[in-house]
């Protein structure tokens, strides 16, 4: 893929580096002509990059012939999602599923861009709305996802959106408060804290 053509943002993701300790160093970069996500990194003495697909083939990367409103449901490379606790970020794009995944799911870790920050009004209701800015690199826990998914007796259960909340590198939650509902297959990923954080979950 040819990635060669004028960056239209680059961001500094030093802060992946402990979800990926053999990588030393590494920068995303979106290119205006090509839809895509460079990973460079630098590993003892060997350079490489890693490059995610563009955006319009990320269905048939998954699962061949999906329909996209499926697609769009799923938590992948440039998704959007609700951040619900009170860290300070309201919204943020995935720019990375940690693991051998194609795509995350409610209790899976990613790598998020803050794109939405809360207002100074709603700062001053947020205990770490210090913490986070627009642009920061986090990590984030899914939470919630618009994609079904069938639990072990059987039952199906879906949300009316996709939401995360935000941790630091050794998985602590940023935020102190949730606001809202939550998976309960987080605390199966032994993700009891957030789970408890919550005000409720299904």
């Amino acid at each position: 893929m040819n990635l060669s053509c004028k960056p239209l943002h680059t961001y500094d993701v030093s802060y992946i580096i402990g979800a990926l300790p053999e990588v030393e160093s590494a920068k995303l970069r979106y290119t205006q002509h090509r839809p895509a996500i460079q990973l460079r990194a630098q590993h003892q003495n060997h350079s490489f990059s890693v490059c995610g697909p563009p955006s319009s083939s990320i269905a048939n990367h998954l699962s061949g012939d999906v329909p996209n409103d499926v697609v769009a449901k799923m938590i992948i490379l440039k998704s959007m999602l609700q951040c619900i606790d009170n860290s300070g970020a309201a919204l943020v794009e995935c720019v990375l599923v940690i693991g051998k995944k194609k795509a995350a799911r409610i209790g899976d870790r990613i790598v998020v861009v803050v794109q939405k920050h809360k207002g100074a009004a709603d700062n001053l209701m947020t205990t770490g709305a210090a913490r986070v800015r627009r642009g920061d690199i986090r990590h984030a826990v899914i939470v919630r996802t618009k994609y079904r998914s069938q639990r072990d007796d059987g039952s199906v259960i879906r949300f009316d959106d996709n939401a995360c909340v935000l941790v630091n590198k050794t998985g602590e939650p940023v935020g102190t408060r949730i606001n809202g509902v939550v998976g309960k297959e987080l605390g199966r990923k032994k993700w009891s804290k957030i789970l408890s954080m919550a005000p409720r979950s299904l």
